[in-house]
């Protein structure tokens, strides 16, 4: 039977077939460099995995989109590309807490921004993924957002040491409209770097005297107004609190707070929007 393809379809499907070699060309040009730099990576003993990094590339190709290609598209597949790169450098193992075998909202949170070939480690707990990251035997710990009233094991934030692991992602990078939470945090033993548009993480150890209230007009005072608070007595009482911005250590904010003791756990970038 003869092609009853229209001639317009067929030249149309002749450019998308040159279109994919041109894109398959330049994929493969960039695994070469990403060989490269992965030796070069070696040598000097920087880390493959920068999130802050990956950030502004999304942000970039996203400010740059045009068209009918839609947003969550062009993150899925540089996610992939992204993921490609990471395994091209080294074993990279993300630990995940969850039953072996089952498909949890963090698993797919894990899967959708790693990639679909990264390896996941599930653990029974929290705490147990993130021990995982501490010992060295995953990359990075994918770990539910705290939640206020949580049973102290669950509760992975009061346990980290921001001297060792820091928590460096909020996922997902691209938040559904009408999404006001974070569901998932990424902690890996990694110094956060600041992307232009960040959020941050600091943990308090208020005295008995500091409710939950005046812990939120103290940060308001002093410039740090908490876009979420929450206040856990387990068995000694702290906070956590979401900042705007990259907060460091030198901030001069921190010093005029009345909590004898404050960590930054962490900073990452601030999730786009998906629409």
């Amino acid at each position: 039977m003869p092609d009853q393809t229209p001639p317009d379809l067929a030249s149309l499907r002749v450019e998308i077939d040159r279109i994919d070699d041109a894109l398959h060309d330049l994929l493969m040009r960039r695994a070469d460099i990403v060989a490269h730099m992965a030796a070069s990576r070696v040598k000097a003993g920087a880390p493959s995995f920068r999130p802050g990094r990956e950030a502004e590339i999304l942000r970039r190709l996203l400010e740059r989109n045009r068209g009918a290609l839609a947003r969550g598209t062009v993150v899925r597949l540089w996610r992939e590309i992204i993921a490609a790169s990471l395994a091209q450098q080294g074993a990279f193992t993300v630990a995940v807490p969850g039953e072996p075998g089952a498909d949890s909202p963090l698993v797919r949170l894990a899967r959708a921004h790693f990639g679909l070939p990264t390896p996941l480690k599930l653990h029974a707990t929290p705490s147990r993924a993130l021990a995982s990251v501490a010992n060295g035997e995953a990359a990075v710990a994918v770990l539910p957002a705290p939640q206020e009233g949580e049973r102290p094991e669950a509760a992975w934030w009061a346990q980290l040491e921001p001297s060792r692991l820091r928590v460096v992602l909020a996922l997902p990078f691209l938040a559904p409209q009408g999404n006001g939470g974070t569901p998932a945090y990424a902690v890996a033993p990694l110094a956060p770097e600041p992307t232009g548009r960040d959020r941050s993480l600091l943990r308090l150890e208020p005295g008995p005297e500091h409710s939950r209230a005046r812990i939120q007009a103290a940060l308001a005072a002093a410039g740090l107004a908490p876009r979420w608070l929450l206040r856990q007595d387990m068995p000694t009482p702290m906070a956590l609190a979401e900042l705007e911005g990259f907060l460091t250590e030198a901030d001069p904010r921190l010093a005029a707070l009345p909590f004898p003791r404050m960590q930054i756990l962490g900073a990452y970038a601030e999730p786009e929007p998906e629409e």
